[in-house]
């Protein structure tokens, strides 16, 4: 059974930094480098929000607008992990945040759709369960 678990997640000051971490579990590090790797975050009555994705290499990565130069993503395909790390946090960022996959469908494997649709969650049917990140003095 293939399942992704997020951590990492926790109470910060503004200004401070967190690393996410989403480990995959029920793959070879070999089907896992073929899937790439996208997070996603939802606050409080808002819809959930594309923030970064990793191609399966971990050569090219998108992150969006409201995160970039805060925000890096990394992956490890010998662990099966994709990372988050955060920096320069802001109240704003509080959310739950996921990671995800396109297991079923690859749609992702694409280097053009990849760049066109990573942060849409509907090529994504593979979720965490997600880990709460509160920005709060």
């Amino acid at each position: 059974q293939v399942q992704l678990v997020e951590s990492g997640g926790g109470l910060v000051q503004p200004g401070g930094s967190l690393r996410l971490s989403c480990a995959a579990s029920g793959f070879t590090s070999r089907s896992y480098s073929t899937y790439a790797m996208g997070w996603f975050r939802q606050a409080p009555g808002k819809e959930r929000e594309g923030i970064s994705c990793i191609d399966r290499s971990g050569r090219s990565t998108y992150y969006a607008d409201s995160v970039k130069g805060r925000f890096t993503i990394s992956r490890d395909n010998a662990k099966t992990t994709v990372y988050l790390q955060m920096t320069s946090l802001k109240p704003e960022d509080t959310a739950v945040y996921y990671c995800a996959t396109d297991l079923s469908s690859s749609t992702l494997i694409d280097p053009i759709t990849l760049a066109h649709q990573w942060n849409s969650s509907l090529p994504y049917d593979l979720w965490g369960q997600g880990t709460q990140v509160t920005v709060s003095s």
